[in-house]
């Protein structure tokens, strides 16, 4: 028998006067699947999150969460989600321990209910030994945590989280992911907006919108086969040697490559397929640059979205001259 999605968006469109904010949106999320939401800033990704979590209404198009109408059903569907924003929405003047009971009381939790659980999210998120101190108090990634805890409180088997990691250390963003699988493996399916590229390699399938508009969809290693990000005829290196910033200028202004762009302490460019990893090697060394790596490489998630993004922008400037 064929499982019905966890999340269910089909053909959103939501709008602020004149500004289209989502446009005709469509895309089914699996149950326990994480599901990576990327974009530029302004793109609309917390903004289609508010329309599926019943904070706004979409212009046209319908959403369903667990089977449940976004619009008719929300009052019964936020019983089952939860929901991070992007900043730290808790109360700084309050304990982690008093923010928690709070927020249990909120979604109806008392008593034993309200302790169980308590105990139980506590115990997941490591926070015990801060639930005595002031939210405010807390570092980043503790906050974060303790977001967390509140959100998962009453058990919601959809969670959105956008932006979860923003602002905090790469300790605290690995221990945080860890919780993420550790809720998907109990089926909790898991909605992420992220800006970084390692935590969108993490995702069970990643969806990227542009300008509103959804421009790819589908699991990291499909996503690097589509044809803007291989043109027929390329081939893409990976360059490691002394002065990388030199190595980038002299391959923005050599004919063969494409497309050249720093990537942490190496260069990657995209080189017609007729140049190989010694034609590299000659070339910086008639610039006096000796490489200690050239190598063939597959694209990586951020050649992905940065192709895209700059593919989706010349085309936009083409319709604007013509």
């Amino acid at each position: 028998m064929h499982e019905e999605p966890a999340i269910v968006v089909d053909h959103i469109t939501r709008k602020f006067g004149t500004f289209t904010a989502v446009n005709d949106v469509s895309f089914n999320v699996k149950r326990g699947e994480i599901f990576g939401f990327l974009g530029p800033n302004g793109s609309g990704k917390s903004t289609l999150i508010r329309v599926l979590c019943g904070l706004l209404a979409p212009t046209s198009g319908a959403g369903k969460l667990n089977g449940l109408n976004v619009v008719d059903d929300i009052e019964t569907i936020r019983q089952t989600i939860g929901y991070m924003a992007q900043g730290f929405t808790l109360y700084d003047d309050l304990t982690a321990k008093e923010n928690i009971t709070f927020y249990g009381m909120v979604y109806g939790l008392f008593r034993n209910r309200l302790k169980d659980r308590t105990d139980a999210v506590v115990d997941l998120v490591g926070i015990e030994d801060y639930m005595d101190r002031q939210a405010g108090a807390l570092s980043g990634g503790w906050k974060r945590r303790l977001a967390l805890a509140c959100a998962l409180l009453h058990e919601p088997t959809i969670i959105f989280l956008d932006e979860p990691t923003a602002g905090i250390d790469p300790v605290a963003r690995r221990e945080l992911w860890d919780l993420l699988f550790e809720l998907a493996d109990q089926d909790v399916t898991l909605f992420v907006t992220t800006h970084y590229m390692d935590e969108a390699e993490r995702c069970t399938r990643v969806g990227y919108i542009y300008m509103s508009n959804l421009i790819a969809l589908g699991t990291p290693s499909e996503l690097k086969q589509i044809p803007e990000v291989r043109p027929p005829g390329t081939r893409r290196f990976e360059v490691d040697a002394q002065d990388i910033t030199r190595v980038h200028g002299i391959f923005k202004r050599w004919e063969p490559v494409r497309d050249s762009t720093i990537f942490g302490a190496t260069v990657h460019a995209l080189v017609e397929e007729t140049l190989d990893a010694e034609g590299i090697r000659k070339q910086l060394r008639t610039n006096g640059i000796e490489a200690r790596l050239v190598r063939e490489i597959e694209p990586t998630l951020e050649d992905v979205f940065v192709t895209l993004t700059r593919y989706h922008e010349a085309r936009d400037e083409e319709r604007m001259v013509s």
